[in-house]
């Protein structure tokens, strides 16, 4: 991205892949500094000095030539919109369509793309069919297989991916203060994303590891204590970030599973692959259907179960 920025040979959408809390948004809202205005400042790649007025202006989302789309606010239930509507992606053209307010780039953030729905990803695509001049896209998406092929084929990809979870343990105890033990607990149940081993560490949420390792230890079997006391915090009124911590784990442990079956030989990966998808549509609809979170964690782990069954 730098050495794209600094021959002005910047392509016009990028996406930027890898899992929660590894930097992706970090990352995109560093390179629209630095394509609206703002000044290198360091020597890291794409820095730029906070106190920059381009950079002002992108932090209070008021400079003319930013457009952040994301999941909007739904006014009866008071939380986020499951989905990116179309309405929100309709917004892009008619962004791009304007001239520039500081003469030089646009920079449109959708963060994360693969909220979006099918109407509102067809009509971001016909955006980047007709890419605008000096206006970029930024693509933040978690899981890449969940956009349209032809939306993947238009963008140059830039994939991230966490450190050795040894190493973000270091980050945790060496630049955050955190205990020695929280910050292994907290950077293996993020599989070493640093943006989640800190966000973990700091909610308590680390102390769920050695539950989880408690309940998947006895596979193919489950531990039924451990799994009740995981279904239970789940189920508390203060439990919303448990069952998200939990799900989140059972899905990357899942695409672990499938990755180390498929070095090892054919057909072995499949029930972890059917698993992890399965997993992954539980969890959105756990947020959006409002399922009980109770038998939510249950099926959840069946699911991990029977996948340890079927290998």
């Amino acid at each position: 991205m730098e050495d794209a920025l600094a021959r002005g040979r910047m392509h016009h959408a990028w996406m930027i892949t890898g899992p929660k809390g590894v930097g992706k948004a970090t990352l995109a809202w560093r390179l629209a500094r630095r394509m609206l205005g703002a000044q290198a400042s360091g020597p890291e790649p794409l820095s730029a000095d906070p106190a920059d007025p381009a950079c002002r202006r992108i932090e209070a989302l008021s400079s003319s030539d930013l457009l952040l789309i994301r999941r909007p606010y739904n006014d009866k239930t008071g939380k986020l919109k499951s989905e990116i509507p179309v309405e929100e992606t309709r917004r892009a053209p008619d962004f791009f369509s304007k001239s520039p307010g500081e003469g030089g780039w646009r920079v449109c953030i959708i963060d994360s793309a693969d909220e979006l729905n099918t109407n509102s990803a067809n009509a971001l695509l016909k955006t980047l069919e007709e890419p605008p001049r000096k206006g970029l896209l930024v693509l933040i998406v978690n899981a890449p297989g969940r956009l349209l092929p032809t939306i993947r084929s238009r963008c140059r990809t830039l994939a991230l991916r966490p450190p050795p979870v040894e190493a973000t343990t270091r980050w945790l105890t060496d630049v955050h203060g955190v205990d020695a033990d929280d910050a292994a607990r907290a950077s293996a149940l993020a599989n070493g994303a640093p943006g989640r081993a800190l966000v973990l560490a700091a909610s308590g949420a680390a102390a769920l590891k050695d539950v989880i390792d408690a309940a998947l230890g006895p596979l193919p079997d489950i531990d039924p204590a451990a799994a009740r006391k995981l279904a239970d915090g789940a189920a508390r009124k203060d439990g919303e970030g448990v069952r998200r911590t939990l799900m989140d784990f059972l899905i990357s442990y899942t695409h672990d599973r499938a990755r180390s079956e498929a070095l090892a030989g054919p057909g072995g990966a499949d029930a972890w692959i059917e698993a992890g998808d399965q997993l992954t549509r539980l969890a959105s609809d756990t947020e959006t259907l409002y399922l009980d979170p109770r038998q939510s964690i249950h099926y959840a782990l069946s699911l991990v179960r029977a996948a340890a069954a079927n290998r």
